[in-house]
């Protein structure tokens, strides 16, 4: 199987070509030396094929400008890393999309965990992984496991050999049947999350026509979303519940308690969506590697973090330069947007060996697909705990997966995943 898709984008509005921005007009131009990278990183053309502006970012220099935006670039790990280091010079306060919230009013409240910077992040943080953490992922384990194994067995319940959509009947269909009852959301309405999320992730990029059909569509989404994160509304006992107990506790007001809630509504379910998404695909389309997971199942979480690293579903974030600062001898002024590039940093050659090889007995620990540092996912631990328990289940279960027709891409300004995913598996 080739690399070839079919893309899906929403239709045209305002600007029909969404790729040509003028750049900023307060943005200074870059210094002499500062190589000029003149690809659109929000185009159809990257965001179907990313790798060619990845190797050319990377090969360009530590630091590299792309006009269209007026904003610099980092690709290689080490830069990637020391911007995520460095959260008191590259802030996330600012917004961590292409908008500067001291410049530009935010489209919504800003997360208290994503967009915001110590001391506001910190207790916000310690709220969060006060309850959502290791030991909150043990006590939920089994549950998730059951679940998994139960939704795999029933696509064999009348035959041996099954073709599905592999992103609606397992990547989406499986986060969609945990996730939800985990936090405890109301039943009706939980078809909201996936648009919400997809307009949240586009926000972060420029405002094309992506953005623009994305605010619709998720602007639907909206007050069942902001319904859910109300104190009160979750259901008692679970997630939601509890944390806005524990913001109670700590302090927080009911809007932050909301808001904090709302982070985990916002990037809960989309990121894990496409991860599986890309993890099928992946063993799919590598029949050594899949043989190696039906041979010792215990490695479903290594293979799901491969396809993270691999894949990159999450694939750039920004950051804003709060006092001028060097990155590896590039002088970056005050107010300099800065945009990371965690996908081309995932598969830099300076850090990783053989590193467009997708292979599950890697040691991937390390990439930067969940972030890194103060503001790294606090969700990693459950989207690597789902998708551990679904591509284990099916290991247990399948003998042969195999990609029967073009995938469809889902182009997103931030995100890399599945629209459609068309499989056939084949029991054991």
């Amino acid at each position: 199987m080739t690399d070839a898709t079919v893309t899906r984008t929403a239709p045209a509005t305002g600007n029909p070509h969404g790729e040509r921005p003028t750049p900023p007009a307060d943005v200074p131009a870059p210094p002499a030396g500062v190589a000029v990278v003149d690809h659109d990183p929000f185009s159809d053309a990257t965001l179907t094929d990313p790798y060619p502006m990845h190797e050319a970012l990377r090969e360009a220099g530590p630091v590299a400008w792309i006009p269209q935006y007026g904003v610099y670039a980092v690709a290689r790990y080490d830069e990637v890393v020391h911007v995520l280091q460095h959260h008191e010079v590259f802030v996330s306060g600012r917004g961590v999309g292409l908008s500067d919230y001291q410049k530009n009013k935010p489209w919504r409240p800003p997360s208290l965990l994503l967009e915001a910077d110590p001391p506001q992040h910190t207790r916000a943080r310690k709220v969060a992984t006060s309850v959502f953490n290791p030991k909150t992922m043990r006590q939920i384990r089994d549950e998730f496991q059951q679940t998994a194994n139960r939704m795999v067995d029933a696509l064999f319940a009348e035959t041996d050999t099954v073709e599905i959509d592999g992103v609606a009947d397992l990547a989406a269909a499986y986060p969609l049947s945990v996730f939800p009852d985990f936090i405890g959301l109301s039943e009706d309405g939980r078809e909201n999350l996936l648009p919400y999320g997809n307009m949240a992730f586009n926000a972060f990029g420029p405002q094309n026509r992506r953005y623009e059909q994305a605010m619709v569509d998720g602007g639907r989404a909206t007050p069942w979303i902001a319904e859910q994160c109300v104190v009160g509304t979750p259901k008692p006992g679970g997630f939601g519940a509890t944390l806005h107990e524990k913001a109670a506790e700590a302090g927080l007001d009911e809007d932050e308690a909301a808001r904090l809630l709302r982070s985990f509504l916002t990037a809960g379910v989309d990121t894990t969506v496409h991860g599986i998404g890309a993890a099928l695909r992946e063993l799919a389309e590598h029949p050594e590697q899949w043989a190696a997971l039906r041979e010792d199942p215990s490695r479903a979480r290594a293979a799901f973090d491969e396809t993270v690293r691999h894949v990159a579903p999450v694939q750039t974030f920004f950051r804003t330069v709060n006092e001028d600062t060097e990155v590896s001898g590039v002088f970056l002024p005050e107010g300099s947007k800065v945009l990371m590039f965690l996908a081309a940093a995932n598969r830099d050659p300076r850090h990783w060996e053989n590193p467009d090889t997708f292979d599950i007995t890697r040691q991937a620990s390390g990439h930067v697909g969940f972030g890194f540092g103060i503001h790294s996912c606090v969700g990693q631990i459950m989207a690597r705990l789902e998708g551990e328990c679904l591509l284990g289940a099916l290991a247990r279960k399948v003998s042969m997966i195999q990609v029967i027709g073009e995938p469809e891409l889902q182009l997103n300004n931030t995100l890399r995943g599945w629209e459609r995913l068309p499989l056939r598996l084949t029991a054991a």
